[in-house]
């Protein structure tokens, strides 16, 4: 494939021109270095347009506003108004919705000099139902916000709910701590796994749905569950991978610290009619230690900077028999594994798999056990 931006120093994706296989074995073998015993890298079907979420930022070109990606290494934005591994659909609603802002004529906030408005602009789309919301992100509100919402989602109809988050702060984080529904309704439907989801513009979300499930339905065949389990879903997100799990287990307790995905677990639950998986707002490492919690089973699925030394002393301090590591970094996910093995946990399976083509990120599940 040709990419006419990677020629400009766009980072967004790694060696494009070159043939997924070559790039996914060159994968494997990087990830067998760390883990030598592991599976076989699970590639994906359609190694391009699998990303289900579309992220732009502003910039102020000569004649008007215009959106795009920061050249690799920099600040500086690169104009893009299509990208090879994102989904199109939410491509032209990013440009749409940069047109109608420039026509606006809303100022791109200039990080030099801390003037402007507009910083980034987010679409998240579900693959199977096409339901789309998007999130300016700006340094401030601004007098023409609810004209350009009413203005999107009459040019896109797939536009479900427009929402405007204020980050004011100097920081390289897109979000602002909170958002406000500017038209519409912040919230979209999406299937998973035989899961009817519901996401907003702030939940976690897997950016390759089809890998996705692929990878969930292998923590779930790992984790051998029976209906005398009690299951522990930490980092529990939305609540999918609990969700699934309660098909098989007892009860399910999810915990999350971030609240918008927290309501949508509870949400996900309601309409799955899931009864015996309940989702709460706080830290796994206090519902651990106290007791509050007292699994066979933990599901975890941290960022990339993985579990904290706190979490894994106190999930070897409970009385869980299995665990299953759901990773998106093979660097953090060895060194949590090697400490886990110290404690005496025995890791039984690895299994990689390619949620993002073209980038040099790998994800991975583990089983870990310490049965008698």
């Amino acid at each position: 494939m040709k990419c006419p931006f990677s020629e400009k120093g766009c980072g967004g994706c790694r060696n494009i021109d070159v043939m997924y296989g070559e790039l996914l074995r060159r994968k494997d073998e990087a990830f067998h270095r760390l883990f030598p015993d592991a599976l076989k890298i699970v590639g994906a079907q359609e190694p391009c347009r699998y990303r289900n979420k579309v992220l732009r930022t502003f910039a102020q070109g000569k004649e008007s506003l215009y959106t795009g990606i920061y050249r690799e290494g920099t600040h500086r934005v690169i104009s893009v108004r299509d990208c090879l591994l994102e989904n199109k659909e939410a491509c032209d609603i990013a440009a749409r919705a940069g047109q109608i802002l420039a026509e606006l004529r809303v100022p791109a906030y200039r990080e030099d000099f801390h003037t402007g408005i507009l910083r980034h602009l987010q679409v998240r789309r579900a693959p199977a139902t096409g339901q789309a919301v998007v999130t300016v992100i700006a340094a401030a509100p601004f007098p023409q916000e609810k004209l350009f919402a009413d203005r999107l989602m009459a040019a896109c109809p797939e536009v479900r709910g427009v929402t405007r988050s204020v980050n004011d702060r100097s920081t390289s984080a897109v979000m602002g701590y909170t958002s406000q529904v500017l038209a519409g309704r912040d919230e979209i439907w999406d299937e998973l796994g035989g899961l009817h989801v519901c996401l907003s513009s702030r939940s976690f979300y897997q950016v390759n749905s089809a890998q996705a499930e692929k990878l969930y339905k292998k923590a779930i065949e790992l984790a051998a569950l029976t209906p005398q389990d009690t299951v522990l879903d930490a980092y529990c997100g939305i609540g999918l991978i609990g969700l699934m799990a309660a098909r098989q287990a007892g009860h399910v307790t999810g915990i999350e610290l971030v609240k918008a995905s927290v309501d949508n677990a509870v949400i996900n639950a309601r309409v799955n009619r899931i009864k015996n998986a309940d989702f709460m707002l706080g830290d796994a490492v206090k519902a651990l230690k106290s007791g509050a919690c007292k699994p066979d089973v933990v599901f975890m699925d941290p960022p990339r900077a993985g579990c904290s030394a706190e979490f894994l002393q106190a999930l070897t301090a409970s009385p869980a028999r299995r665990a299953v590591y759901v990773s998106c970094s093979p660097e953090t996910l060895r060194r949590d594994v090697d400490l886990l093995t110290r404690a005496g946990w025995q890791m039984e399976s690895v299994q990689p798999y390619d949620l993002f083509p073209y980038t040099e990120h790998t994800e991975a599940v583990v089983l870990l056990s310490r049965e008698k």
